[in-house]
């Protein structure tokens, strides 16, 4: 039987089980999933607290609205520091920044893979929190914007520090980031922010995610979160860098039952079964 993680749920982010290994995160803030600073927290909070779960494998992360993703920020609930003293009040602007860096930050810190499923609208933070994802799919029907210039400021939670590094055209990236304007599904795949359009909007691209979720928790844990924290690595570093970093990692991580297990399996010809990464010895 598989665990369960509905309680690892807060009140706009629920998680539930749909198959095994495999941790479904909803964001579920009516009407139009805007976000305000206790709904990015507790998102912060519940990948933290997913870490932290030894048999999870895979993390989905999708809406729980049928109409939309997210509409961005809740620009109704946004609290702006003022004061008299412009420093002091930058260093707490600054730490109020850095504190919303960290809650979406924490969805690319989690040790597993997360595949976005987007559909409808996903517009402003919507972009800073798919960038932070491992996988992106997206359903026929979503709009993405990065509208943080339309309302006078600079995307600062993610979007511009990791967009660049994801995508193939960064002339396009400087054109959406400068207009805000909308960009499709398809554009979006092609550009390479998504890998998969998938046709419909919620059910289809959540069904589809959940499918690839199923195929990687079937893995060794060992490698898939290996694999993550390899390829995060060798974004910010340079290939000998990584090249060096990779040796001393599989020199430990070869030393794995998986391995084992894997070869044994294939060749009874059987689907291997691989221990929860926290299970002991």
């Amino acid at each position: 039987m598989a665990d369960s993680y509905n309680h690892l749920s807060g009140t706009h982010v629920k998680v539930s089980t749909p198959a095994p290994y495999v941790a479904l995160v909803e964001l579920d803030r009516n009407p139009v999933n805007a976000f305000h600073e206790p709904f990015w927290t507790e998102l912060g909070q519940v990948f933290g607290k997913i870490s932290q779960e030894p048999t999870v494998r895979v993390v989905v992360l999708a809406s729980a609205l049928p109409k939309l993703f997210s509409a961005g920020i809740d620009f109704t609930a946004l609290t702006i520091h003022q004061g008299s003293d412009p420093a002091r009040t930058a260093f707490l602007m600054r730490k109020h920044i850095l504190s919303f860096q960290d809650c979406i930050s924490a969805i690319e810190r989690c040790p597993y893979p997360v595949i976005a499923a987007t559909h409808g609208v996903a517009y402003g933070l919507s972009i800073d929190i798919i960038s932070a994802c491992d996988v992106r799919y997206a359903a026929s029907n979503v709009l993405f914007a990065i509208k943080e210039v339309d309302v006078g400021l600079a995307a600062d939670i993610g979007t511009l520090a990791r967009l660049p590094k994801i995508v193939g055209n960064h002339s396009l990236v400087h054109e959406l980031a400068y207009t805000g304007r909308n960009f499709s599904a398809a554009e979006a795949e092609k550009m390479g922010l998504v890998s998969r359009v998938v046709e419909g909007s919620r059910d289809e691209v959540v069904a589809a995610a959940l499918e690839l979720a199923k195929l990687i928790a079937a893995k060794s844990p060992v490698a898939v979160a290996g694999t993550k924290h390899l390829l995060l690595h060798a974004r910010d570093h340079s290939v000998r860098e990584n090249l060096k970093y990779t040796a001393t990692w599989n020199s430990a991580m070869l030393q794995t039952q998986d391995l084992m297990d894997a070869v044994k399996a294939a060749q009874k010809k059987q689907q291997p079964k691989f221990r929860p990464l926290g299970s002991k010895l």
